[in-house]
């Protein structure tokens, strides 16, 4: 079994990447309107979350010590 902590740290990293997916999601599929600014700190803000997930996911498979 998984550490509690690790397990948590996964949860929330997986729920924060994916409310920066929806909303990227939001400005280029759906066309929501934004100011390029904006949409360059979107994008940025969603490769960060996606990074963490990565990093947690990796953790959670054990494989935090296999980086590559």
């Amino acid at each position: 079994m998984r550490d509690e902590e690790t397990k948590r740290l996964y949860l929330e990293a997986y729920q924060e990447w994916q409310r920066h997916l929806q909303a990227l999601h939001r400005a280029l599929l759906e066309g929501q309107a934004l100011d390029p600014p904006r949409l360059k700190a979107l994008i940025s803000r969603e490769a960060r979350a996606k990074e963490r997930y990565e990093e947690m996911r990796r953790r959670l498979l054990g494989l935090s010590s296999l980086e590559g």
